[in-house]
């Protein structure tokens, strides 16, 4: 008869069992450790984290099989989701996606090497620069957030529907309140500076 194997510490004793959710464990131990201590943000900002690094790490994965980076979808995306003429001026481009003017030029840069957009003079503004979603751009970004979207929705599908409503509109009031309090209102990528 097998059997199960026993973890142990250092000195032999049975190691202290792993919680089923360590969010548990940790609040557990803070209250232990320091009595007194808020510990009712950890239950909220530590998964909050925990799933931004797998929801990113995930992403990132299934942009790299698509062969595109975050940055070039972000910027493909924000074109695609202007409407036609799919053209947005790089102002635009830098306020929608929240990146500064250098960034937005350097992502620019990049896509039209590949074809993904063009770039010209805006009509009666000497120093406008209007860049224009391509035929090439427009497909890879179809495709691409295609894949995205149905991972994503895969990936949270083991929530009911009004259970995705009811933890969206949570995280909307926590994440305005949050920006208030901060006095940000920036919202960038995840594992992006």
């Amino acid at each position: 008869m097998a059997r199960e194997f026993e973890a142990k510490d250092d000195c032999g004793r049975p190691a202290p069992r792993a919680s089923s959710y360590p969010v548990e464990e940790i609040s557990a131990a803070w209250e232990r450790e320091r009595p007194g201590t808020p510990v009712s943000s950890i239950g909220i900002v530590t998964p909050i984290w925990q799933l931004a690094k797998l929801l990113g790490d995930d992403r990132r994965r299934v942009l790299t099989r698509a062969g595109m980076d975050p940055a070039t979808l972000d910027l493909l995306s924000v074109l695609r989701r202007s409407g036609e003429p799919y053209t947005l001026t790089t102002r635009e481009l830098g306020h929608r996606s929240l990146i500064t003017a250098g960034a937005v030029s350097q992502r620019v840069a990049r896509a039209e090497r590949e074809g993904l957009v063009a770039r010209r003079p805006g009509e009666g503004r000497p120093r406008t620069v209007l860049v224009e979603l391509t035929p090439a751009g427009h497909e890879l970004v179809e495709s691409t957030v295609d894949q995205v979207l149905c991972r994503e929705a895969e990936l949270i599908d083991g929530l009911t529907p009004g259970q995705q409503e009811q933890l969206a509109g949570l995280l909307r009031i926590l994440l305005q309140d949050t920006q208030r309090k901060l006095g940000d209102d920036r919202i960038g990528q995840v594992g992006e500076d």
